[in-house]
């Protein structure tokens, strides 16, 4: 048989990275006309709904996508704002009761492809051109209006109205926490070991971004052991603003209050004192957060598909987490569905207003097409929120984390060497690329990061379930055997040696 020629195989290799070549102009090209008319449609559905808002409930609502702020005066002592490489931002919110901690700036700066384009293209020019001249640096602090008129209310002490906004479902499973028997804490699905048996250990479920606790009790608890059962508690939550979980429309989502109301809900409710941590995609983040608070409580740590992307030095880590996750790019599709979810404060919310107000019908629709083939778990998690709280916390958490995560992980190294760190993610994941947990095992190198073959983002858990709730038992109690180490080592050193050797005359 005779062998390829060498220049037929130049030639087809080639021909591939033209077509590649190809393929990439192509969606530049596509994808700069299609983002170019979406920033037109933002724009002219943020008069449709601030028509719409005061039609219904007669008070003009602020946005985050007008640009016109309001410059604070930080001597009140109230709102706190540090500026950091040329980049300012509230830090931190004090009062009697509240304290809020960064509020990303990707919120209200989230710059038109064309002017973004535009502003690279002339500071690029500028570069080539130009002469280094010092100027006199001013440095100023502004805040987007939209925070400050939300923060305003919370200073002011005005109480919250828990009813839910025209635009959101009042449904009882999507608003029952705006009932006056509520107790105000966030929706934990709490499993005890049986018969009343006392449980050795806890466990604690964070789901990830629109999703709810049913993405755990209705995959990996009915697969676990009886042995694990019987000996460990089990609290999977829906975080605040998704699934059953209050859902304020003043609230601003950040990292400070998810965790807040974690450690309310869930550590202090149940008096929990140590645990192990399983979470997916965001809820990694809060996992973190929490260990990082927690250092002597958390045994393991088992993190699904982390958002953890490093930043480079001499760059804002928010804006570059934010082109990261939402590239606006139309392909692949994932792509194209998160850059829409990312920069487009109303396009998201008609998203919302469609899909998440009339989520019965859809959810009707659902079971008739399937003929009740496929449960709807993950429905109910991606319909059971409102638009204000997945957007703060897209942006407050997944994107205002960026300059916190290597203070996280380096706090997970170095002081938290007895906790167990598993990281697992999907090859197949066209969300967040594999390179975000080969990131974390970098920056904690005793991390044990599993990459699983065919599997994506979701498939990670669904669909290997047994599979899953197997591996989860198997590091609890390799942790258990670390953490129980050190106190065999400890009273075998304090235990007198018996004396060797043989007695005689």
């Amino acid at each position: 048989m005779p062998k390829p020629r060498p220049k037929q195989g130049f030639m087809q290799a080639s021909l591939k990275n033209r077509a590649a070549m190809a393929g990439r102009l192509v969606n530049e090209v596509v994808s700069f006309v299609v983002f170019t008319v979406l920033d037109l449609l933002d724009a002219v559905l943020c008069l449709v709904y601030k028509l719409l808002d005061y039609a219904f409930e007669a008070e003009w609502k602020p946005c985050y996508c007008s640009s016109s702020a309001r410059e604070m005066i930080t001597s009140s002592g109230k709102i706190l704002v540090s500026e950091k490489g040329g980049w300012s931002k509230i830090v931190c919110l004090c009062s009697s009761k509240i304290h809020l901690e960064d509020i990303s700036d990707t919120l209200y700066s989230r710059p038109p492809l064309l002017s973004e384009l535009s502003r690279s293209t002339m500071t690029e020019l500028r570069r080539f051109g130009s002469t280094r001249s010092h100027a006199a640096s001013v440095t100023t602090f502004t805040i987007n209006s939209t925070i400050v008129e939300m923060l305003q209310g919370k200073i002011g002490g005005r109480k919250s109205n828990p009813t839910p906004r025209w635009s959101d479902c009042a449904c009882k499973r999507c608003a029952g926490w705006c009932s006056p028997s509520a107790s105000g804490d966030l929706y934990v699905h709490a499993q005890y070991p049986p018969d009343g048996a006392a449980a050795v250990e806890d466990v604690l479920f964070i789901h990830g971004f629109i999703s709810s606790s049913a993405f755990w009790t209705e995959t990996v608890f009915p697969n676990l052991s009886e042995v694990a059962r019987s000996k460990y508690r089990f609290f999977a939550v829906d975080l605040l603003g998704f699934g059953r979980s209050p859902k304020p429309a003043d609230s601003l989502y950040t990292l400070q209050e998810h965790v807040d109301m974690i450690e309310r809900s869930v550590l202090k409710r149940h008096r929990v004192r140590s645990l192990h941590i399983v979470a997916h995609s965001l809820g990694s983040i809060l996992a973190l957060a929490l260990a990082v608070k927690h250092p002597d409580a958390i045994k393991s740590l088992t993190l699904l598909a982390p958002p953890y992307f490093p930043v480079p030095k001499g760059v804002q880590g928010t804006q570059y987490v934010l082109r990261r996750v939402a590239p606006r790019r139309v392909w692949p599709m994932i792509a194209l569905g998160a850059s829409v979810a990312c920069w487009y404060e109303h396009i998201s919310r008609s998203v919302s207003l469609l899909m998440c107000k009339h989520h019965r019908f859809w959810e009707f629709l659902f079971r008739l097409l399937t003929c009740n083939r496929i449960r709807t778990f993950l429905m109910e998690g991606f319909f059971c929120h409102t638009h204000n709280a997945a957007w703060h916390t897209l942006h407050n958490i997944i994107c205002g984390s960026a300059g916190k995560l290597e203070g996280y992980l380096d706090t997970v190294r170095e002081r938290m060497r007895m906790c167990e760190v598993t990281v697992l993610h999907g090859c197949d994941d066209d969300l967040l690329p594999v390179s975000c947990s080969a990131a974390v095992k970098a920056r904690v190198p005793r991390a044990n990061l599993r990459l699983i073959k065919g599997k994506d983002h979701i498939t990670i858990v669904i669909g290997r379930q047994q599979a899953f709730a197997r591996e989860l038992e198997q590091i609890w109690a390799s942790a258990n055997l670390k953490a129980s180490f050190p106190r065999r080592t400890l009273m075998e050193a304090k235990r007198p040696k018996a004396e060797g050797g043989s007695g005689g005359d």
